[in-house]
């Protein structure tokens, strides 16, 4: 497992900007927009990650900035942690049989999510190309929020 990002919730893309970068020091290392979705997510990294921020895509923040105004409450603008796992399903697996509700089962071999015991989302993507569809992922239905 290698850990990959932690996604926050903007509201303002200029004031966030100047804070993480301006005054906090981390650099723009990648962005990425889409119109479909309506939502932009800026990648940023501390100044001793930029390279493997770069070449690795970790460790990183990710700021979400969703097109359409959300005020965010309760802790809403934090969005998750973020792992990157050799084998999805069997990562998928071993929390099920360890009592653990997969929220977001892998029904595309690619992204799952789980909850901490403190409501915390985790992602787990597969390592390098999707996983082929499998059951009982392909089939599973979503449990709860992520």
């Amino acid at each position: 497992m290698r850990y990959l990002h932690t996604m926050i919730r903007v509201a303002d893309v200029d004031a966030s900007l100047d804070f993480y970068c301006n005054k906090l020091g981390l650099k723009e290392v990648r962005r990425y927009e889409n119109e479909q979705g309506r939502f932009t997510l800026i990648f940023l990294a501390a100044p001793e990650d930029e390279e493997s921020g770069i070449n690795e895509k970790a460790p990183l923040v990710e700021l979400t900035y969703n097109w359409d105004p959300e005020d965010y409450k309760g802790g809403r603008n934090f969005g998750h942690l973020a792992y990157e796992v050799d084998d999805i399903y069997a990562t998928c697996q071993h929390l099920m049989d360890n009592g653990v509700i997969i929220n977001r089962p892998p029904r595309d071999g690619n992204m799952a999510f789980v909850k901490s015991p403190d409501g915390i989302s985790i992602e787990l993507l597969q390592k390098g190309p999707a996983k082929a569809k499998a059951e009982p992922w392909a089939s599973m239905a979503n449990t709860g929020s992520w």
